[in-house]
């Protein structure tokens, strides 16, 4: 029953919502970081960042729920990843801690919806 036809829209998703807002913040808060970042950290975090709705919509395309489970626990590592680096980014002084609180604790509230979002789907 776990590998019924999985349609889902993922403009639905509210943890996919919460992700888009918070790569946008991401993009935003790493402009300001300093030029000999951009192929390093600044990078790393956008990538971080955009993977955790881009996995959310890959996952809500597929076919199967066990699919839509591995995009789903993928989004969550990559919630993880950018936790990580926003606190590097905080360490570093690239990022205020005002900037830093905020986010991450957006990222920690993503990540929460996600895993609740993977329990509900669990037949």
């Amino acid at each position: 029953m776990g590998d019924l036809t999985v349609a889902r829209d993922f403009h639905k998703v509210k943890a996919w919502e919460r992700a888009h807002a918070l790569t946008l913040d991401v993009y935003r808060a790493t402009a300001r970081f300093p030029d000999h970042e951009r192929f390093g950290l600044v990078s790393q975090m956008r990538r971080a960042a955009a993977s955790i709705p881009t996995n959310i919509a890959e996952g809500c395309g597929r076919e199967t729920q066990s699919e839509l489970n591995r995009f789903l626990q993928i989004a969550a590592g990559s919630a993880s990843e950018i936790e990580y680096q926003l606190l590097l980014a905080r360490d570093l002084n690239y990022l205020p801690s005002e900037s830093y609180a905020a986010i991450s604790s957006e990222v920690v509230e993503i990540r929460r919806m996600i895993l609740a979002y993977t329990k509900k789907l669990k037949p």
